[in-house]
C-alpha cells in the first residue's frame, strides 16, 4: 500500500492498513484535564497559571478560558461511554495538579483524588487500559508566586504530587508519563511568550528547562517509590528537523536546532548531558546544574512518548540575528496544510523517529498524540472531515513502514478524542474525532473517528500489552 497526500481517504481501507500492524499494538485516544474539564472552582480545585492567563487580555483568542470546557467533569461516565463505543484500547488523560494540591504545596484535596478514582475505575469497569501524564502544563498559581519553572523549589513541589498521585492510583494505572511536551513548557511558554506564564525572556526559559528536567528525574524516583510495577515514560514533542538544502551552513543550522529544540530534553534525559554547543552558546544565562542533578534526571525509562503533528524547517540566517540558534524558516514542501496553519507532510514522523533512535539509546515508544486540526462543521448531523481522516491515514501508514523497519513503536494514541480548548487559540479549532457543540455539550462522532473505530475493532481487547 502507497499512501500519500493524494490518496483519497475513501479508497483506504481501515481493515488493510490494521493488517500492517502487531496484533500488540495499543490504539487509543488522548485528551488533557484543562482543555476538557471545566468544573474550574469545583470542590476545591484553585487556579492554574492557565486560569490565570485566559483572563490576561490579549493572551487567548476570544478570552476563551477553561471555565467549562467541555464539561468532562461533571459528564465522566458519559465521556468514558464514548470512549468504549469507539473500541479503542487505552485512554490517555492528565491529572489537575490544582484539583490534587490546590496550592501546588500544601494540604492535598481528597476530593480531586476521588475525581481521578472514579475515572480510573470507570477505565476499568470498561476494559480501557489507563495511560495518565501527571502535568499537561497546568502548574497550580500559587507557585508562580515563587518563580514556577524558574525556581528549582517547584521540582520539589512537583516531586511530592507525583508521589501523593501515586500513591493513590499506582495500583490501577498502567502507565504513566512525568510532563507532557518539555518543548512547550519551556520555549512556548517562558521563551515564546504564547502559552502561560507568557515569559519572553531566555535565560527565564533556561531556568524553567533545567528544573523541569529535574522534576522530571524527581517525578521517576517518586512514581517508582510508590508503584514500581507501573511503567513510567516522558512525552516529548521533538521536532522533525528538516533543512532548507544540503548546503554545510544549512547542516550546521540545522545540528544548531536540534540542540535547542530537542537536545535540551533529550541529552540530559538519555545521556546525563547537555548538548555542548548549546551550553557555549548560551554562556553565563543557565542556572547552576548541581551535583547530582544530572544522574537524577537521566534514570531510564521504559517508555517515551513522541507527539507529532508537522516539520520544523530550518535554513541558515547568514546574518546571525537574534539569539540561539541563528535559524531561519525555510520553505514548506507541501503546500497542503491543517486549519491552523500547520504543513501536513507524514514523511517528517519517520524522519525524526529514524534521527531519535540513531542519536540516542532509547526505551520502546508510543506515539502519544497525532492528529489535525479541521474545522469542518455539523451538516445534517455528520461531520465529514476528510482533511483530518487523510492526515490519519498518512502518519497510520508511516508508523506502520517503522514497525516493519524495527523501529519499537508500541501504539498509537490520536489527538483528539474530542474537540477541547485549544489553549492560545482557544475554542476556534478543532482537533478532535468527536465534534462537540460548546452550547449544548452534545457529542458527535465525526467520518474520522468512525473510521478510527473500525481500525481499532481489528485489535481484540486482551491481546494487547501495556508500556
Amino acid at each position: 500500500m502507497t499512501i500519500d497526500a493524494k490518496t483519497p481517504a475513501a479508497k483506504i481501507d481501515a481493515k488493510a492498513l490494521a493488517a500492517r500492524f502487531p496484533g500488540d499494538f495499543t490504539f487509543g485516544v488522548a485528551t488533557a484535564a484543562f482543555q476538557i474539564e471545566g468544573a474550574s472552582k469545583a470542590d476545591g480545585r484553585k487556579p492554574s497559571i492557565w486560569d490565570a492567563f485566559c483572563n490576561m487580555p490579549g493572551r487567548v483568542f476570544n478570552r476563551d478560558n477553561g471555565d467549562v470546557a467541555c464539561d468532562h467533569y461533571n459528564r465522566l461516565d458519559e465521556d468514558l461511554d464514548l470512549i468504549k463505543s469507539l473500541g479503542v484500547e487505552a485512554y490517555r488523560f492528565s491529572i489537575a495538579w490544582p484539583r490534587i494540591i490546590p496550592d501546588g504545596a500544601g494540604p492535598v484535596n481528597e476530593k480531586g483524588l476521588d475525581f481521578y478514582d472514579r475515572l480510573v475505575d470507570g477505565c476499568k469497569a470498561r476494559g480501557i487500559k489507563t495511560f495518565a501524564t501527571l502535568y499537561h502544563w497546568d502548574l497550580p498559581l500559587l507557585l508562580a508566586g515563587d518563580g514556577g519553572w524558574t525556581a528549582r523549589s517547584t521540582a520539589y513541589a512537583y516531586q511530592r504530587y507525583a508521589k501523593t498521585v501515586m500513591s493513590r492510583l499506582g495500583d490501577r494505572l498502567d502507565s504513566v508519563a512525568t510532563f507532557n511536551e518539555p518543548w512547550c513548557i519551556v520555549w512556548l511558554s517562558h521563551l515564546y511568550g504564547i502559552h502561560a506564564p507568557g515569559e519572553r525572556n531566555m535565560q527565564a526559559a533556561l531556568h524553567a528547562m533545567h528544573y523541569m528536567n529535574l522534576a522530571h528525574g524527581l517525578g521517576v524516583e517518586a512514581i517508582r517509590s510508590e508503584a514500581p510495577n507501573v511503567p513510567v515514560g516522558l512525552v516529548l514533542n521533538a521536532m522533525s528537523v528538516i533543512l532548507g538544502s544540503d548546503s554545510a551552513a544549512d547542516q550546521a543550522a540545522g545540528e544548531r536546532a536540534h540542540q535547542l529544540h530537542n537536545g535540551a530534553f533529550f541529552d540530559p534525559v538519555f545521556r546525563g548531558e547537555y548538548p555542548q554547543q548549546f551550553l557555549e552558546a548560551l554562556g553565563d544565562r543557565m542556572p547552576v546544574v548541581e551535583e547530582g542533578d544530572l544522574a537524577v534526571i537521566s534514570q531510564k525509562l521504559d517508555w517515551w512518548g513522541l507527539n507529532y503533528y508537522t516539520p520544523l524547517r530550518v535554513a541558515d540566517d547568514p546574518k546571525k540575528t537574534g539569539d540561539f540558534p541563528w535559524t531561519v524558516e525555510a520553505p514548506r514542501v507541501s503546500d497542503v496544510k491543517t486549519d491552523i496553519g500547520w504543513e501536513v507532510y507524514a514523511p517528517a514522523l519517520k524522519h525524526v523517529v529514524e534521527d531519535l533512535y540513531r542519536r540516542y539509546d532509547l526505551p520502546e515508544c508510543y506515539i502519544t498524540e497525532n492528529g489535525a486540526c479541521d474545522n469542518t462543521g455539523i451538516e445534517a448531523g455528520v461531520v465529514e472531515d476528510g482533511m483530518r481522516l487523510d492526515y490519519y491515514i498518512q502518519h497510520l501508514d508511516v508508523v506502520a513502514d517503522l514497525i516493519k523497519d524495527g523501529y519499537p513503536m508500541r501504539g498509537y494514541f490520536a489527538w483528539s478524542l474530542m474537540d477541547n480548548f485549544e489553549w492560545a487559540e482557544g475554542y476556534r479549532m478543532r482537533f478532535g474525532l468527536v465534534h462537540v457543540d460548546y452550547d449544548t455539550q452534545v457529542r458527535t462522532v465525526k467520518t474520522s473517528g468512525k473510521w478510527y473505530s473500525e481500525l481499532a475493532a481489528q485489535f481484540p481487547k486482551g491481546n494487547h500489552k501495556s508500556a
